[in-house]
């Protein structure tokens, strides 16, 4: 599905993703694409970041506190890392500035789409941490933590490879887009807030000039 009120955007888009073999739903506000994604599992999202009825990263969040696993890519005007950061710590799985080739925005819709159906086990654990995926929920010793989308799927990525080191460019590779600007100091910072969501014992080891390991302590 498309969410973007400029017209003759929406037109483009809607074009160059149909010629890639998407079959499209474009609307032009929150209301309408709310409605449609209570009866449609849509395979893929694009959300223009400000629309007539509000920003959709405050809509996208609330979607993804209920549950909502369907990737989501923010298509925006606002282009300042602060921008960046809020859409994706509002759940947003990628974030692509206006102006970029349209071509881009199809080739990374096509690849949130096959990380989307990559299979995933139901639940991972390492020690007294446990992931229910399916659920999107974090316990550690049994106590309920409270993850950004972003922090959720940078730990359920580090836990498929618990025990090995996992490069910047894996986790945005896997829990952005493997295309998307080179973006160290945004990674960095999800893991620090998730080692200090986490609590003691860390978790979460630094591997110098590398990436991070996921480890038992």
């Amino acid at each position: 599905m498309l969410v973007e009120d400029d017209e003759d955007m929406r037109f483009a888009l809607v074009v160059e993703l149909e010629a890639a073999g998407f079959e499209i739903h474009d609307v032009a506000d929150i209301a309408a694409a709310d409605r449609a994604l209570d009866g449609v599992d849509y395979a893929c999202v694009v959300f223009d970041r400000l629309l007539p009825d509000g920003d959709s990263i405050t809509y996208v969040h609330r979607r993804r506190k209920e549950g909502w696993p369907t990737p989501v890519l923010f298509l925006t005007q606002l282009e300042s890392v602060a921008d960046r950061v809020a859409g994706f710590d509002h759940g947003g799985d990628d974030y692509v500035v206006k102006g970029a080739d349209l071509a881009v925005v199809t080739a990374r819709v096509q690849a949130l789409c096959r990380r989307a159906g990559r299979a995933r086990p139901s639940v991972l654990s390492l020690a007294d941490l446990e992931v229910d995926c399916a659920r999107r929920e974090t316990r550690r010793g049994g106590v309920l933590l409270t993850l950004t989308h972003k922090e959720f799927a940078v730990l359920e990525h580090l836990l498929t490879r618990a025990g090995t080191t996992v490069t910047r460019s894996e986790l945005i590779e896997h829990c952005w887009d493997a295309s998307a600007e080179p973006m160290s100091n945004v990674v960095d910072a999800v893991v620090r807030r998730l080692r200090q969501k986490l609590l003691e014992p860390e978790l979460i080891q630094t591997v110098r000039g590398v990436g991070f390991r996921l480890e038992a302590p």
